[in-house]
């Protein structure tokens, strides 16, 4: 297999989260990549700023203004595409408590956008892609919280701790009809998600990751994207059930 695996001319792909960020990041790289991409995200106007820059490109792009918390939105939106081969499933927030402060509200509102949110779209293209009966990928976006504990993030890790149960799990149920299913978990990498510190906390956190990677540097979204790329095309037809972990190398699990 060549280059050409990687070519998505004539497939449609969906995008949560891709008003910006690592959302964004994928949604060009699919676009220039061949792929009709469908951008979903709660930001209309960060959505008009990524379909421009895949209009730049050449590549197409339709926008649905969506908050993935509402299962029937974003399962009309899917249903809007003529025809779905790729789900990349990205959207997702974050909050920061210590334990003994997280409050049910604030769990409640991680899980609905990080969990809920991914398992509702998975569901959604997988009817889709079953219906179509040519298979797909499906992808979901972990983090590499999941791989340590990390004070103050217990909603966000235990989201998407849950994440990577569903990718196992809805890989072994769709891989009869050749869906497959891999998350991907990142690293530390510059998005407007992890730019929330005041300015010298956040030198110093990255500063930090940047030691902590045998790399010596953090991610950008761009890289993710291209690890979303890849279990998106054909190039990994032999993958399912995985979890990717484009981090720098700060953690190596066996």
């Amino acid at each position: 297999m060549a280059v050409t695996a990687y070519d998505l001319t004539g497939r449609t792909a969906f995008v949560t989260g891709a008003g910006g960020g690592i959302g964004r990041a994928c949604a060009v790289l699919l676009a220039e990549a061949g792929a009709v991409v469908h951008c979903a995200d709660v930001d209309a106007n960060g959505l008009d700023g990524t379909r421009s820059l895949i209009d730049t490109t050449g590549g197409k792009a339709l926008t649905h203004t969506v908050d993935v918390t509402d299962r029937a939105a974003l399962a009309a939106a899917i249903a809007g595409a003529d025809r779905l081969d790729v789900m990349a499933a990205v959207a997702g927030i974050m909050h920061t408590s210590p334990v003994l402060e997280t409050r049910d509200e604030d769990l409640d509102r991680v899980m609905a956008v990080n969990f809920k949110g991914v398992l509702y779209a998975c569901q959604e293209a997988a009817r889709a892609m079953l219906a179509r009966g040519r298979g797909g990928s499906i992808v979901t976006m972990a983090s590499g919280a999941v791989d340590a504990a990390n004070a103050g993030l217990l909603c966000y890790s235990a989201s998407k701790a849950a994440v990577i149960q569903l990718t196992r799990t809805l890989s072994t149920e769709l891989g009869p009809h050749g869906i497959r299913v891999n998350a991907v978990a990142p690293g530390w990498v510059r998005t407007p998600m992890t730019d929330r510190h005041e300015a010298g906390l956040q030198q110093r956190t990255e500063a930090a990751m940047v030691r902590a990677s045998p790399l010596r540097r953090v991610g950008e979204p761009e890289d993710i994207a291209h690890t979303v790329l890849h279990l998106a095309s054909d190039a990994s037809s032999f993958t399912t059930g995985q979890i990717f972990r484009p981090n720098g190398g700060v953690v190596m699990p066996w």
